[in-house]
């Protein structure tokens, strides 16, 4: 072989599987400490998955975290955690249930409950972004009338920012016709992922849509960075005090592929301290990625 490529194994796992199947793919390279930056984009475009995580030594937690989607590097990345902890809980490499990992926003706490891996996310901060709303329900093709009543849109963070857009019904939710360049726009305008659309008209206690074109990703199965910010919404917002949400995401996709994030909430006093998101990650394949170096 050329002596300038190398080949990289990428082990693909669907995190969030809801009753064995669907869940949302994600990227896992072990052992990643010598790729640079340009190393890592390189192997994620050529992945084509919404996110892949490379792990590396840390000098402070269990692992280093690096989590890439095809054009750009993201801070943290719900289901690609999911995935790289559900792994290496299935090749022996955690030495306990709990554990760390190391992002370049921080440091955030690992659970792992049975066969489910669960990430720390952070007490929210809610924007009003009441202002852009006639633009917001422009670029879904929506109206005024399909949003549930007395429930605001919002921008939720978490650790990632996404606008919460709470639609009346399932039927609303699964017709709707993105503008992906529109939505775009918003999202540079607020740096965010991308918008979380959800229904509470559902078996579940919320059926989601996640859009993230600024990354490259038009549409999502299961985003754990959005269910927490959900999670958090339906507690604060629509008053519903509960301590622990199951959402589903990706059945309204062109090609469903139904996911299940459970969110468990912290709460002192009224107020949600932290959060932790998480479900269970499938190994799906292997692949062999060639790269320059």
């Amino acid at each position: 072989m050329d002596s300038s490529k190398k080949v990289i194994n990428v082990q693909i796992l669907n995190a969030f599987a809801e009753n064995g199947k669907g869940g949302n793919p994600a990227g896992v390279v072990l052992n990643a400490d010598e790729l640079s930056d340009k190393n890592k984009l390189e192997i994620s475009k050529k992945v084509g998955l919404s996110e892949t995580a490379f792990v590396s030594k840390s000098k402070t937690e269990d692992f280093k975290l690096d989590f890439f989607t095809p054009n750009k590097q993201i801070a943290h990345c719900g289901h690609a955690t999911v995935a790289t902890f559900s792994y290496l809980k299935q090749i022996g490499a955690l030495k306990n249930d709990s554990s760390s990992k190391e992002t370049i926003d921080g440091k955030r706490k690992i659970e792992i409950i049975g066969d489910l891996a669960f990430m720390e996310q952070l007490a929210p901060k809610y924007t009003d972004v009441s202002h852009k709303e006639t633009v917001i329900l422009k670029s879904l093709g929506l109206k005024k009338t399909d949003l549930i009543p007395n429930a605001p849109i919002q921008l939720v963070n978490t650790g990632n920012s996404f606008i919460l857009v709470p639609v009346k019904s399932n039927e609303i939710l699964k017709n709707i016709i993105p503008d992906f360049d529109l939505i775009s726009k918003v999202s540079d305008e607020f740096d965010l992922i991308g918008y979380y659309l959800f229904s509470t008209d559902t078996e579940y206690d919320a059926t989601s849509r996640m859009f993230g074109p600024r990354y490259g990703i038009l549409e999502e199965s299961g985003t754990g960075m959005a269910a927490g910010p959900l999670g958090c919404y339906l507690f604060d917002i629509l008053k519903i005090k509960k301590k622990s949400f199951n959402i589903q995401q990706g059945k309204y996709m062109k090609e469903p592929s139904p996911s299940l994030i459970i969110v468990k909430l912290r709460i002192d006093d009224e107020k949600i301290k932290d959060l932790m998101a998480g479900g269970k990650g499938i190994l799906n394949r292997q692949l062999e990625v060639e790269i320059n170096i």
